[in-house]
């Protein structure tokens, strides 16, 4: 207190109160900021670390006690366990406790900022962070996405378009049929539970999870099957043919893995090769170089994530791997997943479904172009 009132009496325009280590409770903080603010007659700040998992709750609870200055980083990122998120906290305080924080067109812009930082820093956003996490509004369990779907509030704890994000029904083995239709809704609206499509659908799912896929958290692969189903998915391209030579490591130096690729787009051949830093990095770069010169747009597309699970290790070098791959092209996210007994083939699967759901976005008209589409 005497070196707030030091700083109070030598001109001070804030008196923020650090939790640098991290370590308050939010009724501590909450007593103490009170007390300030009754005693200085000045704005008074909160600067919270998230050691103790805290940092949000402490920086509501003390704009609550007289707080009007909050100190964080958009996503929670800093020192050991980072700073407040200050997107958790403002979505908390404009939704939750009814402060005039921004104007609401800019909160529902709220996850899309939020990621295209991370994108500029090069840091992923965690999915199961509040408000813009991948899993925020996510739903799974066959319970929860029909409850979801009768009254909302039932599961979500605000309505994800008013932070920009929005509803994702997770494909599983406890999703039930339910789910799977209301993931299908988002682009085929017209399906009916006693329709034939979507006794169709259900056997579809059923016989390529038998075969060790699994669409949870890879939707953008189901959209795509399901399209293939109904007849109504694009094909932008056909591979012919996949060549990809790995040669091992000599005298401590190891060799670039090479990929040769021949699609086919419409009625024109490509056939490119490329090097990688290994046969899928390789493979990558194969499909990107031949794919960019009929769709230029690929060139946006980046991958953040890659995965690979071995679904029966008892086939040992025999067994089948399921690949998931997520991508971004600074706008938006997706996941695909592959599936085969070779790891190469199960990636190359992934990463074609990945570009096919980027052109089918940008075709449909469900994704905007980039700023650098619209310059040129």
């Amino acid at each position: 207190m005497e070196t707030l009132r030091a700083a109070y009496e030598s001109g001070a325009d804030c008196l923020c109160l650090c939790d640098t280590n991290g370590g308050s409770f939010p009724d501590e903080v909450e007593r103490v900021t009170r007390l300030v603010a009754e005693t200085f007659d000045v704005s008074i700040g909160i600067h919270a670390h998230d050691d103790g998992g805290m940092a949000v709750a402490n920086s509501v609870l003390a704009v609550e006690a007289g707080v009007s200055h909050v100190q964080g980083t958009l996503a929670g990122y800093g020192e050991r366990c980072g700073n407040a998120n200050l997107a958790t906290v403002l979505a908390n305080l404009q939704l939750k406790r009814g402060f005039d924080c921004i104007p609401k067109t800019a909160l529902e812009r709220l996850t899309s900022t939020v990621h295209e930082v991370a994108e500029i820093s090069n840091i992923s956003v965690h999915r199961g962070t509040p408000y813009v996490g991948q899993n925020a509004f996510a739903h799974k369990g066959g319970m929860h996405v029909d409850g979801v779907v009768k009254n909302s509030k039932t599961f979500e704890h605000v309505p994800p378009e008013r932070v920009g994000n929005s509803r994702r029904i997770l494909m599983s083995e406890v999703a039930g049929r339910s789910a799977i239709l209301e993931k299908v809704r988002a682009f085929y609206p017209e399906i009916r539970k006693e329709s034939p499509e979507a006794a169709a659908i259900i056997d579809m799912v059923k016989h390529m999870e038998h075969q060790g896929y699994q669409f949870e958290g890879a939707e953008s692969s189901f959209e795509l099957e399901v399209r293939k189903l109904l007849g109504n998915r694009p094909k932008f391209f056909e591979l012919l043919m996949l060549s990809v030579v790995d040669e091992p490591q000599t005298d401590s130096k190891k060799k670039p893995s090479c990929a040769t690729i021949k699609v086919l787009v419409g009625d024109r051949l490509e056939i490119t090769a490329a090097e990688g830093t290994g046969p899928v990095n390789a493979i990558d770069g194969a499909l990107r170089k031949a794919l960019e010169v009929f769709y230029p747009e690929i060139g946006q597309i980046r991958l953040t994530d890659y995965k690979v699970r071995v679904l029966d290790s008892e086939s040992a070098t025999a067994a089948k791997v399921r690949v998931l791959v997520e991508s971004t092209d600074g706008q938006e996210y997706w996941t695909t997943v592959g599936v085969a007994v070779d790891i190469m083939e199960a990636s190359c699967r992934a990463l074609m479904d990945s570009i096919d759901y980027k052109l089918l976005k940008l075709q449909t008209g469900k994704q905007r172009p980039s700023q650098k589409t619209e310059s040129a």
